[in-house]
């Protein structure tokens, strides 16, 4: 069987990491997270680590040359050679045409679902401040209203979660991704994924998916 090549794509809060951690677990191949990779070289406190912090803290977004160079390493790695899952990248045209220079994919999941299921899922986690458990006043509340179960610190709402905030980061990201579905659709890899409904219903139809376009029994 060819290699497991995928980028997940899709809006802030669909659940991409989520289906991600599912399908690495199902099918043996790393879920690779540009974020956490960024977070881990800025706590060890690394060359790379340090040049991302200095973005990071002005606000910027890291170059496209770093972002995949960072990649470009991580895919060298032993265990990405029966595939990978790619989770946050890429963000742009450029980083999905530089990726097919070292590790072209063979399959783009695109994760739809309707704006406003995706901002009642964002917009009601809850955050604890003292030891960042997380919440949602719907699908997980805690025992007690505003009340962390875990350290009885308090919930908190973060700025990028409230509603109009996310309805700006909905826009934003249909600007940025246009071009990148337009670009795996026409190389023919593109698949779309209903994510409209909670994980327990969307994790057996990404797989689903998935085993159909690989010829997985």
């Amino acid at each position: 069987m060819q290699a497991m090549r995928m980028v997940f794509l899709g809006p802030p809060g669909v659940g991409k990491g989520t289906y991600a951690k599912a399908v690495s677990r199902e099918f043996g191949v790393p879920h690779i997270s540009t974020g956490d990779i960024f977070r881990e070289e800025i706590a060890r406190g690394s060359e790379l680590g340090r040049r991302v912090k200095e973005y990071v803290e002005k606000g910027l977004l890291v170059p496209d040359e770093v972002v995949i160079e960072v990649v470009k390493r991580r895919l060298a790695q032993p265990d990405c050679a029966k595939g990978f899952i790619l989770d946050g990248f890429p963000r742009t045209l450029s980083q999905a045409e530089a990726l097919d220079t070292f590790a072209p994919p063979n399959l783009a999941l695109s994760f739809i679902a309707p704006d406003e299921v995706i901002i009642e899922r964002i917009s009601g986690r809850r955050i604890c401040a003292w030891c960042g458990a997380i919440y949602h006043v719907k699908y997980m509340p805690p025992k007690y209203p505003g009340i962390c179960d875990k350290c009885g610190g308090p919930l908190i709402q973060r700025r990028d979660d409230r509603p109009e905030v996310v309805k700006k980061r909905l826009e934003v990201y249909r600007e940025r991704f246009t071009p990148i579905l337009g670009y795996y659709r026409d190389k023919g890899i593109l698949r779309e994924v209903d994510a409209s409904e909670q994980a327990p219903i969307v994790i057996p139809r990404v797989l689903k998916v998935i085993r159909e376009y690989y010829g997985i029994e």
